[in-house]
């Protein structure tokens, strides 16, 4: 076939892509980009003159600034600060949505059956495909032109503007590729999401070691290995370098080309890594509520598991190096690490923190499921025996709290056992595991709105796990009050060892986690069923 063949009816799946994500796609972009104005304003009240600036710029350059939120080569300007508060976490949410995009139009449409239908008519072997990563690229493009904008907007430099919207941009395409090559290689939309996100976590991780091993403001080569790190490159607000923007585009374009070659050659519906033939028969165990979905989230659950044990190992790692590098007397570490005893209790609970929440996003990611069984249709041939609403869904809430539990408990031994001394396995097991019932909440959260809101479920939940982790992470650099921390799940848990054990904050939590789950329960016992 030709490759105009191929390609017949991609505008009229561009258009159809656009009717069916467009309000995903504009809650996306303008989340994204109105961080710009939000983040600079308050920044203008904190740094109001050229002197505050630059007593900041002292004391930005340190190890923790670099892991979090990359190398701070221009703290001494406003565009400077405004990439070292935001231009992370901007970047790596861009890729995020360009994966689970991708993922959603891709390999969950293959795996349901709609593009087998959808290329029975006249469609091309590709258009689907193709118009997938367009109308994703083009996500990245308009969401790195609003940045951009509103950088211009508020008096930033015309020239830093526009590599700071390039920069992220860059990385939301470098990302869509990655989206794309996931959902050839698993058979399954939860394979291809879970494995997307462990390689943007490990594209994280390798530029944050990069960063620690940077000589001043110089990076390490080390980061030439991560897409993150190459956007970096690009230091809007500062030399404003044009030429790593190639390369990720290049990414873009080669990861979606080798991703169509993969589809020339396999079966529809089949992945390129190969899956065992399950048993003639179900065991007893399998025809359980929780058998079976444990059997549907095992490659999901073992690899969220696996990136908790490396993170739990990197971590440790490295835990003792920051807190060596860091002065206690600066002022802008102790925005990460707190007001603790030593700056390795603060940079001990800093990253029990990011384990916490790891473990909600793996919460939310595996509760989303029951979702797609309902909107695949799949639920009502589940629902047509013996088994009721409630042990359905009670099964899915059950492996999401267990496996986060897991994940908490793993990754927080690892890291004390790999501390070098910093801390006990047991500790650090402990003080994560207080973090369960923040993710308990995200659970609570998730099911309410599949009771209420079905349809819009899924995609609030992230938004509010998003908002949660921003705050939690990084509230006090956007001049946010203590008591506002505290409000948000995340923000609520004592920052274990630096802070003492408070059962309190963790009862609260728990019961509102308990009564936005209850009341999601009953609404969807009562509700009709809604499929896409």
């Amino acid at each position: 076939m030709s490759i105009s063949g191929t390609m017949t009816g991609l505008s009229i799946c561009v258009r159809f892509l656009l009717r069916r994500n467009w309000v995903r796609l504009l809650l996306w972009a303008a989340v994204l980009a109105v961080m710009i104005p939000v983040v600079y304003n308050s920044q203008q009240q904190i740094f109001p003159t050229q002197a505050d600036r630059d007593a900041y710029a002292q004391v930005a350059n340190n190890p923790a600034v670099a892991a979090m939120t990359g190398l701070p080569y221009a703290a001494g300007s406003l565009g400077g600060i405004l990439v070292i508060k935001i231009w992370m976490t901007l970047a790596v949410a861009l890729g995020f949505a360009s994966i689970f995009l991708v993922t959603r139009n891709g390999r969950a449409d293959e795996e349901e059956g709609r593009t087998e239908l959808l290329r029975s008519s006249a469609l091309g072997r590709h258009a689907y495909s193709v118009a997938n990563y367009a109308v994703a690229g083009a996500l990245s493009v308009v969401t790195g032109l609003l940045i951009s904008l509103l950088c211009l907007e508020v008096d930033l430099p015309a020239a830093g503007s526009w590599a700071m919207g390039a920069s992220i941009a860059g990385t939301g395409l470098a990302f869509v590729a990655v989206g794309a090559l996931c959902g050839q290689l698993s058979s399954t939309s939860r394979g291809a999401n879970s494995l997307g996100v462990v390689v943007l976590a490990v594209f994280y991780f390798i530029r944050a070691g990069a960063d620690l091993q940077a000589n001043g403001t110089e990076a390490s080569p080390l980061s030439w290995f991560s897409p993150i790190g190459w956007a970096q490159t690009m230091r809007p607000f500062g030399q404003d370098t044009w030429w790593p923007l190639a390369p990720l585009v290049l990414l873009a374009l080669v990861g979606c080309a080798v991703a169509l070659r993969i589809e020339t050659h396999r079966d529809l519906g089949m992945g390129l890594l190969p899956e065992r033939r399950g048993p003639a028969t179900a065991t007893a165990f399998l025809v359980q509520p929780v058998g079976l979905v444990l059997r549907l989230q095992r490659g999901s659950l073992v690899g969220w598991l696996a990136g908790a044990a490396v993170v739990g190992l990197f971590f440790g790692g490295v835990g003792q190096a920051m807190s060596d590098a860091i002065d206690p007397s600066n002022p802008y570490a102790k925005a990460f690490v707190g007001d603790s005893a030593t700056v390795l209790q603060g940079v001990m609970g800093l990253l029990v923190l990011f384990n916490g929440l790891l473990a909600g996003a793996f919460a939310v990611q595996c509760l989303a499921g029951a979702r797609a069984e309902e909107a695949s249709g799949r639920l009502e041939s589940q629902l047509s025996g013996a088994l009721s609403r409630s042990r359905w869904l009670f099964a899915q809430m059950l492996v999401a709290a267990a496996g986060s539990a897991a994940m908490l408990l793993l990754g927080g031994w690892l890291m004390g056992a790999s501390s070098q001394g910093a801390a006990t396995g047991g500790e650090l097991a402990a003080a994560s595991l207080a973090y369960w019932p923040a993710v308990l909440l995200m659970l609570g959260v998730l099911l309410f709105l599949h009771g209420f809101l079905p349809r819009l479920s899924v995609s609030l939940s992230w938004a509010v796990y998003g908002i949660s982790v921003l705050v939690a992470m990084f509230g006090s650099l956007f001049s946010l009050s203590e008591a506002a921390i505290k409000a948000t799940p995340f923000g609520a848990v004592p920052r274990m060892p630096v802070a003492d054990f408070a059962l309190m904050p963790l009862v609260v939590l728990l019961l509102i986690a308990v009564v936005l789950a209850a009341l999601g329960v009953w609404r969807f016992r009562t509700r009709d069923i809604v499929t896409e």
